[in-house]
């Protein structure tokens, strides 16, 4: 009996250890859905300045960019470089708000070179 009894307090001192691990895990990365890294061109860029008071005024920690109303129907694309084709852009991803504020400094940077299409590193910004 007092087997048991053990293995019943060292089970609930292993599930205990995990919730803190996990919520240890959760409290440095909070945005498990958010993007790394976003590929814009400047046409998303200056959508996404224009809305960018409304995804900031989101009560939640996660902001949901939807930027699919943005792209414009009817504009030639630029050509690609015979290289290696240019990414293409995120229509829709998931920021935290440290990422929001980021990304609009980044976008905002003078010199930025956002066509055909830039990735915009998002990992520094947490």
């Amino acid at each position: 009996m007092k087997k048991s009894f053990f293995s019943w307090r060292e089970t609930l001192a292993g599930l205990v250890g995990g919730l803190l691990l996990v919520a240890n895990a959760s409290a440095q990365d909070s945005c498990g859905l958010c993007a790394k890294q976003v590929v814009i061109n400047s046409e998303l860029a200056t959508c996404f300045l224009d809305q960018y008071d409304q995804f900031a005024k989101t009560s939640s920690d996660a902001v949901v960019v939807d930027l699919s109303s943005c792209a414009s129907r009817g504009v030639v694309e630029a050509l690609p470089s015979p290289n290696k084709a240019p990414a293409e852009p995120d229509m829709q991803f998931i920021v935290s708000r440290p990422q929001l504020v980021c990304l609009k400094k980044q976008l905002e940077a003078p010199g930025i070179v956002l066509d055909p299409s830039a990735t915009i590193e998002l990992d520094s910004c947490k």
